[in-house]
């Protein structure tokens, strides 16, 4: 099946390009539709894309960040302002993948995928799309259904403080593997204690997903590894691990503690 190319000068006209044809989809950076469609997928034959400027432009103000849909993994890493994602950032690909992954994309991206998306997650960020803005953890719950025809046009966060966000990518061929478990951990830290925690993983569900028992199990504690036991204990509590050619849902939740321990101890 032949495939065509829709380029659109705006990202709302993508977007009703997109909900007037079941058989497109959306090219951001390609690094995974275009493979689909070199594997075979035949369930599209078109491909919409965008020019609008907004969607590449970078605007930090205010203590807070908004990112462009369109902007890439390697214009985070070159960008000084946003270090917090650099770990992150870091973990999408190889520099050939990250020149051209997009932060749009990567919030669509589907377990093992999708790295970035876990340290935004753990960042209570915010994202436009349609012309609202939602949480972005209400648009990945709904993001295979109510938002699956919608151009996401940016993603918002606010600065956190230096070292208040942790990440963590564990892979089995290094440096560039897929993810056996990604986990973001955000930390507001006082006199000794964690006063309240944000954590969030990858792989432990087919989208990044907040951890809540974890949450609660680490706000009042010391980060010390008695003060964190309850938390481990409960690391994979409403979990459901992915299965796939990397790794077990069963290996995933038997190694997550062990992870999330380092992570918060390092």
């Amino acid at each position: 099946m032949p495939l065509t190319l829709q380029t659109c000068a705006t990202a709302d006209a993508a977007g009703a390009a997109l909900s007037s044809d079941a058989a497109a989809r959306y090219l951001g950076g390609g690094t995974l539709i275009v493979r689909h469609a070199n594997e075979g997928d035949v369930s599209f034959s078109r491909y919409v894309r965008s020019t609008d400027p907004s969607l590449s432009a970078i605007t930090v103000e205010g203590g807070r960040v908004t990112l462009g849909a369109s902007v890439t993994m390697g214009r985070i890493l070159a960008d000084k302002r946003l270090h917090c994602l650099a770990d992150a950032a870091h973990a999408v690909g190889g520099p050939a993948i990250r020149n051209m992954a997009t932060v749009g994309g990567n919030l669509y991206a589907p377990a093992p995928y999708g790295d970035l998306g876990v340290a935004l997650l753990a960042l209570d960020a915010t994202v436009a799309i349609g012309g609202k803005t939602l949480p972005l953890e209400d648009f990945l719950r709904d993001r295979d259904t109510v938002h699956a025809r919608s151009v996401l046009t940016a993603v918002s966060f606010a600065l956190p403080a230096d070292g208040a966000l942790r990440f963590l990518k564990v892979s089995r061929v290094k440096p560039k593997g897929v993810s056996v478990v990604t986990i973001a951990a955000l930390l507001d830290e006082r006199n000794g204690t964690i006063d309240s925690a944000r954590i969030a993983y990858g792989c432990m569900a087919d989208r990044p997903v907040r951890a809540p028992a974890v949450e609660a199990a680490l706000a009042g504690r010391p980060r010390t590894a008695d003060g964190i036991g309850d938390a481990l204990a409960v690391a994979s509590d409403g979990m459901e691990p992915v299965t796939d050619a990397i790794a077990s849902a069963w290996y995933r939740a038997e190694v997550l503690p062990v992870h999330l321990g380092r992570l918060l101890l390092a």
